[in-house]
């Protein structure tokens, strides 16, 4: 058995999350603590209370799926589970990161929280847009979203998903008109998200600049276990690779089908997704329904992960 830990992105968050989790591990309150010092928000309160819109936010959304995801990898970690391989869905990454020592916690948090704010201020809220593209290849659809760019609105592939799933990103109205043609062209639906900017674009341009300064000024260790990068959909051994890729993954799209099908190939039969939800173990299914998935993010699915697995492993 070959094991990947793989790591949400924003929209799995949830009020409640990691709760469970570190009410019945104490230690946890002090992982929190730590992280909370480097940020300077009480971001526990606002994952265990709320409000759904506090929690959204970008800023908060990024620091809260990182924590509540290292804290689920953590404890399968002390509890004999070692990961042969790593991968995070955007935001993930950096969960990823955290967990092959690449970051510490606390540097983990503080990125992800500036992340989320340069995020934030590149576009102003209403003129960015992401939807989800049903049912059309993805060359065709990089077709689509060249041509309305030409015209001059600004729209691009941001998240190749799994097969017959892709998500595009832009502008409003770059969106609105590469959904449209999309369709014509043979998609079964265009998804309008619920997101508060243009991930993966261009437009994300500012923000990229602005976190390779802050990226610059922290620490970064080779990675203990290979980490499969959104951008190459390659294993990432060096810190220095780490360091440029994360800048290139605020506005390259995120090659996730790739990343599941080269771990794949290097023998994992066995996806593990840390943090709250279960979206990634869905993609995973449509793309290999081969492949065993569990998702972890309270007590109760540790607890039944763990005796699964442990109990094949003897």
């Amino acid at each position: 058995m070959k094991v990947a830990f793989v790591f949400p992105g924003q929209g799995s968050q949830s009020v409640g999350m990691a709760k469970d989790l570190v009410e019945n591990f104490k230690k946890y309150d002090q992982y929190l603590t730590t992280a909370e010092k480097a940020m300077g928000i009480p971001i526990s309160n606002i994952m265990f209370e709320g409000p759904l819109e506090e929690l959204t936010k970008t800023y908060h959304a990024q620091p809260a799926l990182l924590l509540s995801s290292t804290i689920a990898a953590s404890i399968l970690m002390e509890n004999g589970l070692k990961p042969d391989y790593m991968a995070g869905h955007s935001l993930g990454e950096y969960s990823a990161l955290v967990m092959a020592g690449v970051l510490s916690v606390q540097d983990g948090a503080s990125i992800v929280h500036k992340r989320g704010k340069f995020m934030n201020e590149a576009v102003p809220a209403g003129q960015g847009a992401m939807a989800a593209i049903l049912g059309m290849a993805a060359d065709d659809l990089a077709t689509v979203t060249e041509a309305v760019t030409t015209e001059g609105h600004s729209v691009q592939v941001a998240n190749l998903n799994c097969p017959g799933q892709i998500v595009i990103s832009g502008t409003s109205e770059g969106v609105k008109l590469a959904s449209e043609r999309a369709k014509d062209h043979g998609a079964k639906r265009a998804i309008p998200l619920s997101v508060s900017g243009p991930f993966h674009s261009s437009l994300m341009r500012p923000a990229a600049t602005k976190l390779g300064v802050e990226l610059a000024m922290i620490p970064l260790r080779e990675p203990k276990v290979p980490i499969i990068a959104n951008v190459t959909a390659k294993p990432v051994e060096s810190a220095d690779e780490i360091r440029k890729l994360l800048i290139e993954q605020v506005t390259a799209p995120v090659r996730w089908e790739e990343s599941i099908r080269t771990m794949l190939d290097l023998g994992v039969d066995t996806f593990i997704e840390c943090g709250p939800g279960n979206v990634l173990s869905g993609l995973i299914k449509k793309i290999d329904r081969s492949v065993t998935t569990y998702s972890v993010f309270d007590t109760l699915s540790l607890t039944n992960t763990l005796y699964h697995l442990k109990g094949d492993s003897q």
